[in-house]
């Protein structure tokens, strides 16, 4: 265990140095933020960080921007007559009992539904009381950006280990040869996998082995790799299989140490013999030999790992692309074992990765209900967030009537978002938890803000699943909130679950739920949460903490291990303490009832001829992948200005040849057609991408009626998942497609 130097810090609110760490990608980067004058001066890396050691990135540096945006809602917001009013906690409590009661009592809590965004992870309240929201309101039915993100991932972790949260995640500061697909760490900073500096790390890998990043794009990741195979979208499953076939084909595979802990490699190896490089290499478009060279690389170095991410995830065959993944880094031995794929040991347990009740163990029993129009399967208790549209335009039995956002934008962010934000004028009640008047929140009657990344603690709850060494830092809050009267965010979040199962929301008993969803979770721990109670003044998200860390792997478990680590003894660190890197942990992490990991779930299987159908159809000209940036997260950060510099990043990128044949030259502006719907984009012309794919960023198509962003609406860009069909998913998880649709682009004005 190693923990930074103490240094003289200057306390909430107070001109000097404040130390931190960046809420906003999975580098979790420590800061020094420096105030002056009760603002703050400048921001730079914290050398003494135990995690990452002076790294920062740009969206760092922008916190003091996001904290000081005029346009951030500070006060609540109710709609009258169509128009915005600030108003007091007390009022805006009020309405919301006003709104959403009369639903609730004339059509049934079935007809409200629940949207939670992506930043409700990478805040201190909303992602430890996320929970109560979805687990006490009574809400049946909950939309997330989950199943445009990681759902697959979610899917196979649960059937293959028998937790829907355990990722394994890459070794990448002991493997010597790092195969990426998908991802793009040099714009997201790692995503599932949460480490320092991430391309330090793969500059490192290259000067002692190799690097290969399998991707339709030539990224930012791929201009610094040894080496850049241009695959067709959507089929990176094929050529996984094509990696397996020849692991069992030529004699590589080998389990070493989990070799008791592995249930279906016959059956795995049965799967494969039908799946040679050659078939799959004219689909792949990469060609058959260099498929079995990867195989044999793979096999052939003590320390490798696959890592696949968003665009394994967001595509037709998503599911059986993450499984692969995982199967690949199982046969050839680099699994649970130093320099492969390993499981993180989070020194304070996050409250996401609870079982799913009825789900324990890796019960492949999904289907447990249907949406209403589409009849989409539920899938770990979700249901596709691109059928909230329908279900809320659609009248009837079960019509969603009122809807609770929270820290969202899914009409810039999900499948036919469009449409989305057609049918949410519609409702007859829309609350948003929300810091922004954004492209979704525009629609809501009520916006209860929360606070600024600098005015409230900060322990990451769930990121830190995914970290390559067991790591824990807290950051006391920089200012104190403008209103010391207001509610935070878990609060906010207690009164609408209470308003949802019958009492009006200014009379919800805060304390009484509060305390007893820590109830709940001690007993998770096999504690009393009574008698734990008795060791705290006050309830909220730190006396949660301070459970997660006590009884997580290092924690002092309320003085049966003494030593152990508390918040009191983190709160004296300020910058963190490291537990050490990633250990051989494999049977204490896998749940399934056998004990053992199944590396060949039926239910997966089950998918494979829909594959097989995808090798069979003929080939279309075109079809759209999204792309990342280092200065975006998603659609929320286009409101900073020193985030917003530099030429237009919101244009499609085109090959030569395909510009060429489409008769299409760099800057014109284009129309692309799909069968989701049309947009207009400028064009960039290179060779940094496969021919026969275009790409576009996702997150943009700012500047709609109503919205209060002012950066954002003066460079909006294009809405690219107006592209996207709602039905076009990978079917097993629910999960949007977001890459690999056809599309047809034609000139609709030049330069």
């Amino acid at each position: 265990m190693t923990a930074g130097v103490s240094l003289p810090l200057a306390a909430i609110g107070e001109d000097g140095l404040h130390l931190r760490t960046c809420p906003l990608c999975e580098a979790m980067c420590g800061l020094e933020i420096h105030v002056e004058n009760g603002r703050v001066a400048h921001i730079r890396g914290n050398r003494n960080d135990v995690w990452s050691h002076g790294h920062i990135c740009p969206k760092g540096a922008s916190l003091a921007a996001l904290h000081d945006d005029p346009d951030r809602i500070r006060r609540p917001m109710i709609k009258v007559a169509g128009q915005w009013r600030e108003v007091d906690w007390d009022t805006a409590f009020r309405r919301c009992t006003e709104l959403l009661t009369p639903v609730i009592e004339q059509y049934g809590i079935a007809a409200v539904s629940s949207y939670v965004g992506n930043p409700s992870a990478h805040t201190f309240s909303l992602g430890r009381y996320i929970g109560v929201l979805l687990g006490l309101s009574g809400i049946p039915t909950s939309y997330s950006a989950g199943t445009v993100d990681q759902w697959p991932k979610n899917l196979t972790s649960h059937l293959m280990y028998g937790g829907w949260w355990s990722f394994p995640v890459p070794d990448i500061e002991h493997t010597d040869l790092l195969v990426v697909m998908g991802a793009n760490p040099a714009a997201s900073q790692g995503s599932v996998l949460s480490a320092p500096d991430v391309m330090g790390a793969i500059h490192r890998i290259r000067q002692r082995g190799k690097v290969i990043v399998i991707d339709p794009v030539r990224t930012a990741t791929a201009a610094k790799a040894d080496e850049w195979l241009a695959i067709t979208p959507g089929t990176d499953a094929a050529l996984l299989l094509g990696v397996v076939h020849t692991l069992f084909d030529e004699g590589l595979v080998t389990l070493g140490h989990t070799e008791p802990y592995v249930d279906g490699v016959q059956t795995v190896g049965a799967i494969a013999a039908e799946w040679a490089p050659e078939r799959v290499a004219a689909v792949t478009g990469i060609a058959a030999q260099r498929i079995r060279d990867l195989a044999r690389e793979l096999a052939g170095t003590e320390r490798a790992v696959v890592y696949g991410r968003i665009g394994t995830c967001n595509q037709e065959f998503g599911s059986l692309a993450s499984w692969l993944v995982d199967v690949v880094n199982i046969l050839t031995g680099h699994f649970d074992a130093r320099g492969g794929s390993m499981f993180p040991h989070a020194a304070a347990w996050s409250l996401t990765v609870q079982p799913q009740p009825g789900l324990e163990g890796g019960k492949p029993e999904f289907g447990r209900w249907r949406t209403r129009v589409r009849g989409a399967k539920e899938v770990l208790g979700q249901a596709p967030v691109s059928c909230l549209a329908e279900e809320i335009a659609t009248p009837g039995e079960g019509q969603v009537r009122a809807l609770i956002t929270v820290a969202g934008n899914p009409v810039l962010s999900t499948p036919a978002g469009h449409k989305l934000g057609e049918a949410l004028a519609g409702l007859d009640a829309m609350i948003s938890i929300d810091n922004a008047l954004n492209e979704t929140t525009r629609h809501a009657h009520v916006i209860l803000p929360g606070l600024s990344p600098l005015e409230q603690p900060h322990h990451d709850d769930l990121l830190l699943n995914n970290a390559v060494n067991s790591f824990a830092n807290y950051s006391p809050p920089v200012f104190a909130p403008e209103d010391p009267d207001r509610p935070e965010e878990w609060e906010i979040m207690i009164r609408l679950t209470g308003l949802c199962t019958g009492t009006p929301a200014e009379d919800v008993d805060v304390r009484a739920i509060d305390d007893g969803w820590f109830d709940y979770l001690c007993f998770t721990q096999g504690l009393d949460g009574a008698e734990i109670r008795k060791h705290y003044e006050k309830g909220g998200p730190e006396r949660i903490l301070d459970l997660t860390l006590r009884t997580g792997p290092f924690g002092d478990r309320y003085g049966e291990k003494p030593g152990g680590i508390t918040l009191e003894q983190l709160k004296a660190r300020p910058n963190g303490v490291n537990f050490g890197p990633m250990q051989s942990r494999l049977p204490e992490v896998v749940s399934t009832p056998e004990g053992k990991v199944r590396l060949a779930p039926q239910y997966l299987i089950d998918d494979l001829p829909r594959l097989a159908e995808r090798l069979r159809r003929d080939p279309v000209d075109l079809v759209l992948v999204s792309r990342r940036h280092l200065r975006s997260c998603n659609s929320w950060l286009h409101n900073v200005p020193a985030l917003m510099k530099g030429k237009d990043r919101c244009t499609l990128l085109i090959h030569p040849a395909d510009a060429e044949a489409n008769g299409v030259f760099d800057g014109d502006v284009v129309t692309v057609t799909s069968a989701g719907g049309s947009i207009e984009v400028p064009v960039e012309i290179t060779d940094a991408i496969k021919p026969g794919v275009v790409s576009m960023p996702h997150g943009w198509g700012h500047g709609l009626p109503g919205t209060q962003l002012s950066v954002a609406n003066a460079s909006p860009g294009v809405n690219t998942n107006v592209l996207s069909p709602p039905d076009f998913l990978d079917e097993p998880s629910g999960n949007g497609a977001l890459n690999g649709i056809p599309v047809t682009v034609t000139v609709s004005a030049r330069r």
